[in-house]
Formats: C-alpha cells, sequence, structure tokens
C-alpha cells in the first residue's frame, strides 16, 4: 500500500511579502505517522518545489499511489480538488482523501466533488492510519471516527493528549533546501511546540480545529527536535509556528533553560501575544537565542480590537514593542484591515500607528472570513461577504466590505499600507544595514505584489 501526500500548487500568500516559504508540517507528521506504522509513504510539496498541475500530474504518474492524500487550506481548495481530478485521471483506482482547516470545516461540500473519495475531519495523524489500515483490509470505512465520506460522518476523532506521543515530522521526505525566510535559504526549519488555543480570537479557526483545550510538549521533546533539525538537516533558523508560544511562561522558561543546558547556539523566532510578554520572559528568550518574534497587532481602534476578542488593548501593544526594540528583537506586526465596524478613517489611523511601533517587518491583511471561524458564521449571518470565490480568500484580496469602503478602495487602502511603511527611506537604509542588501529584494517584492 502506497500513499502519496500532496502540498497542492500554491503561489499567492501573505507570507510571499516577507520571504517565507515554510515546510508542510501538517503532512509531515501525518507522513511519519504511517511510517511508524509500516506505510510506504512519500510527500510532494509542489509550492515548494514551483511544481504546476502538469509537473504534479507527472509525480503521481511515476509513483502509482494507491491513496493520495492532499492538503488544503481555504485558498488552496480550489487548487486541492484539481489535483484529486488529476489523480483520479492518473490512477483511478486510486482513493482520493483531502484533509486540512477547510475540508473539515466544509466537508459535505467538497464531497459533492466526484474526484473526493475521504475528507479527513480535525487532527489527521491517528485517523490516516486507521484510514490506510481499513483501506488496505477492505474494511468499512464507516468504522474510522473522524472522517466524512458521500453522505455519511463518523463521530470526532478524540484529539490526541500527549503530543510527546507523536514521532516528529517527516522532514527527510521534503525538499528541505528549498525553505526560506526573507528570500534567504537559511535552512530554515520549523516547529510547532503545542496546539489548542485558550482564547477567543474571532477570526482565527486553529481553535475549532484543534480546540480550546492548550495541549503543549514537554520542553525536553521540544528541545530534542532543535537538535534534530540542528544536527540532522543542519538548520540554521529555527521557527515555532505556535498560534501563540509565549502563553505558558514556564513552559517558555524551561524551553530556554533546556536550550542553554544543552548548548544549542542556533537562532529561532516564534509568535506570541502582546499581553504574554514581559520584560523577564524576553530577556530570558534572547538570552536563549530568540531573534524574532511574530506579534499580532491588527488595529489600533479599540473597538475593532474589542470586536476581534483580542482581549487587549493599545497601550499593551505599544509597551511590547518598546520591549522588543530594547531587547533588539526583530518584529513582524500582523495586522488585519477592513474588519466589519472599520472605516477609512480608522484604516489610516492603524497604518499610521504602526509605523510609530517601528516594527522590523509588517504584514497587512485584509479581513478575511474563513470556514469555521465565528467570524464567517458572522459575515455569513449578516450578508457581509460579497466574493464567495474561495481561491480570492488570500488575506490578499477583499472579500467583503466595510461602513464606508467598497472592495477596490480597501485593497487600495492595502496597497498604502505596504508602500507608506516599506517605500521609507530611513526605513530602507536602516533594514539593509541590519539584514543586508537582501531586505531590497524582500522590498521590491512587497511593492511588485500590491
Amino acid at each position: 500500500m502506497k500513499v502519496l501526500m500532496i502540498n497542492p500548487p500554491y503561489n499567492s500568500s501573505k507570507y510571499k511579502f516577507i520571504g517565507l516559504v515554510a515546510p508542510p508540517l501538517g503532512i509531515a507528521y501525518i507522513a511519519a505517522m504511517l511510517q511508524r506504522n509500516g506505510v510506504t509513504v512519500r510527500i510532494l510539496d509542489a509550492p515548494a518545489l514551483e511544481y504546476d498541475h502538469d509537473a504534479v500530474k507527472n509525480e503521481i504518474q511515476k509513483y502509482s499511489p494507491d491513496i493520495i492524500s492532499i492538503t488544503a487550506v481555504t485558498p488552496t481548495i480550489d487548487s486541492a480538488i484539481k489535483t484529486a481530478q488529476i489523480s483520479k485521471e492518473v490512477c483511478p483506482d486510486s482513493i482520493t482523501v483531502l484533509g486540512g482547516y477547510h475540508p473539515t470545516f466544509t466537508y459535505q461540500e467538497v464531497l459533492k466533488n466526484n474526484y473526493v473519495d475521504v475528507v479527513v475531519c480535525g487532527e489527521g495523524e491517528q485517523t490516516m492510519v486507521e484510514l490506510v489500515d481499513a483501506i488496505e483490509k477492505g474494511k468499512n470505512l464507516k468504522e474510522v471516527n473522524g472522517i466524512a465520506i458521500k453522505n455519511f460522518k463518523t463521530p470526532p476523532r478524540k484529539i490526541i493528549d500527549d503530543l510527546d506521543s507523536i514521532p516528529f515530522p517527516a522532514r527527510h521526505l521534503l525538499p528541505m533546501d528549498e525553505y526560506k525566510i526573507l528570500n534567504m535559504k537559511l535552512t530554515t526549519g520549523t516547529i510547532v511546540s503545542g496546539r489548542g488555543c485558550p482564547y477567543n480570537c474571532s477570526f482565527c479557526a486553529s481553535s475549532a480545529m484543534h480546540g480550546h483545550k492548550l495541549r503543549l510538549r514537554s520542553a525536553e521533546n521540544v528541545v530534542d527536535e532543535m537538535e534534530h533539525l540542528v544536527n540532522d538537516h543542519d538548520i540554521e533558523m529555527i521557527a515555532f509556528m505556535d498560534d501563540t508560544f509565549t502563553i505558558n511562561k514556564n513552559r517558555v522558561y524551561e524551553i530556554c533553560e533546556t536550550i542553554k543546558d544543552r548548548g544549542l547556539d542556533n537562532y529561532w523566532g516564534c509568535t506570541a501575544r502582546v499581553d504574554t510578554i514581559s520584560e523577564e520572559l524576553l530577556k530570558t528568550m534572547k538570552d536563549a537565542g530568540c531573534i524574532t518574534m511574530f506579534l499580532g497587532v491588527e488595529s489600533s481602534d479599540q473597538q475593532v480590537l474589542n470586536q476581534l476578542n483580542k482581549n487587549t488593548n493599545i497601550n499593551r501593544i505599544k509597551k511590547t514593542f518598546e520591549l522588543t526594540k530594547k531587547y533588539g528583537m526583530r518584529t513582524i506586526a500582523s495586522v488585519v484591515l477592513g474588519m466589519p465596524g472599520d472605516t477609512k478613517r480608522s484604516i489610516k489611523s492603524t497604518i499610521k500607528f504602526v509605523k510609530t511601533l517601528e516594527p522590523s517587518y509588517a504584514v497587512f491583511s485584509l479581513a478575511t472570513p474563513y470556514p469555521g471561524t465565528e467570524f464567517y458564521l458572522k459575515a455569513a449571518s449578516e450578508n457581509l461577504i460579497k466574493i464567495n470565490d474561495w481561491s480570492k480568500y488570500t488575506l490578499l484580496s477583499p472579500v467583503l466590505e466595510t461602513v464606508d469602503c467598497s472592495l477596490e478602495e480597501l485593497r487600495k487602502l492595502q496597497r498604502k499600507a505596504f508602500t507608506e511603511f516599506y517605500l521609507r527611506p530611513g526605513y530602507i537604509a536602516r533594514r539593509t544595514w541590519i539584514d543586508g542588501p537582501i531586505i531590497l529584494k524582500t522590498i521590491a517584492s512587497i511593492v511588485k505584489g500590491v
């Protein structure tokens, strides 16, 4: 039984502006679980290899798998379904499986497509192991929890409580030399050290996918994986991709202490909420090699922040960025423009506010209601959504209007945000001094992209 796991072709992402191409850890985790259980598996990461659907078709034909499992988020669902179609053309007897955030929350819509046989709903490691076993032995798929098939959905699978029990992602199946950050091939490695989120941000699907219960890997297990990245893959920069790495401060302290005890001297970065950062924590993280933080700013309008359920305030945002500057942290400010209630005035105020924070980089996303989120349910019920083409749900294309902003006006305001932030002579000079001439390539891609 041969399984091919595919990250489908995709060339539009908000992260292209900071030159980030990251490994698809979700399918790499599943591949590792399958290999542990004796399954022959291969991964095809089309975006990293810059493969189009024709190239993917050739790879499917050469490998001739029995099961083709395709991952999808909302903007890649059309590409994923096209990949499923190609799979059926090349290997008509294969079983096509779709998984990931978008299929989990829209399985009924996805299964209307004749090219998709099974949808894995929720976390896929244990589900895929049982699904592959059931297919190989000819069992009734209705006995496998956590899936949906035509006209039938099985009971949800219990979440994995002990994350240390999951093997590290099968990175040996990934094109590790193709991943980069800031357009530099730094042999970048990514780690997810926990799942679930206790917060209730209205625009985030993570808690719907992984639950509100925060499940954390042990500090020892996390640093074991860091050592694995360094020793086995020559990784220079490690990025923690958790929703919020800094939620449990004691665990962060433990990780930092373990890093220092083992003599690891690699650089790393993480995501963080501004209300989880203290000076003591920042100092400890910096001493353990942390140099980059991805921080959610979202808006300078307190009403918008409240609407997003961010549970923070403008003063706290300012204080956190002051602390990061004090400790020389590279920061990436994440901003959302065009939430219901946003106006031209509030958006322009947010753009101005972000510049005063002086982050190293900024990502200005357009408000996008993803299936599975509170935001999507509210936007759909109030008929706010103007675009129903999932491929446009990239955070770079407007899909809903605000009180006084049309779709085109929102797009212009996003362009204004990127150009005003990145095309400041002082900013360019400062970042070139710090990050080197490579930053000019990043800025050029931003100007071209917006």
